[in-house]
């Protein structure tokens, strides 16, 4: 039995380890930085099975149409990557270092940019008797910033998946907000653990 446990932990490590990707540089170039301005790109996007944002945006806005909220959902799916994912991302990183290490957006005293692209969203669901938890795709870029084309690493995380809120997440903007906490803490961790 004890064999078969941690067998099975050892498994879902290494599943979790498989969805971060250094797509080049490495962490060690990370060493001592203290503070990043952090950008977030979310052009490219593609949403759940579609093929574009707009594809996704015109499927949703047809279902609420005569409930007269389809522009209600278009203006709050863009407003919550400024008013949710974005202050989550920095909120859950800046958690993890105590103080060390900090990001914001529009720090001035940074040298170094960190840009968050995001390049695919699951927003998850809740319809009361079955719930799906959002999941997101992203490629985080640290750069010089006073010269871009010094990239000190790329990484890629699949499917970073955000923690329900004990079925009571019916909000996708919120879904989601989770799964950007939980991109953050992934990356955090690995800069904690790498960057040596």
């Amino acid at each position: 039995m004890k064999k078969t446990v941690l067998l099975l932990l050892l498994v879902s490590s290494a599943a979790i380890a498989q969805k971060m990707k250094v797509v080049s540089g490495d962490f060690k170039n990370l060493k001592g930085i203290s503070e990043y301005d952090v950008a977030f790109d979310y052009t490219g996007l593609t949403v759940d099975k579609f093929k574009t944002e707009d594809e996704f945006l015109a499927d949703k806005m047809k279902k609420r149409e005569e409930k007269g909220k389809d522009e209600d959902f278009k203006t709050s799916w863009f407003a919550d990557r400024e008013k949710r994912y974005e202050p989550k991302f920095i909120e859950s990183f800046n958690k993890r270092f105590d103080g060390t290490v900090k990001i914001d957006k529009g720090l001035k005293s940074a040298k170094y940019k960190m840009t968050v692209k995001t390049t695919w969203i699951h927003p998850g669901f809740n319809v009361g008797v079955a719930r799906s938890n959002s999941k997101i795709t992203a490629e985080i870029t640290i750069s010089d910033a006073a010269n871009p084309s010094n990239v000190l690493l790329v990484v890629s995380y699949e499917k970073a998946e955000g923690a329900g809120a004990m079925g009571y997440d019916f909000d996708s903007g919120y879904r989601i907000s989770e799964s950007y906490a939980k991109l953050a803490k992934e990356f955090a961790s690995d800069i904690k653990s790498k960057a040596k």
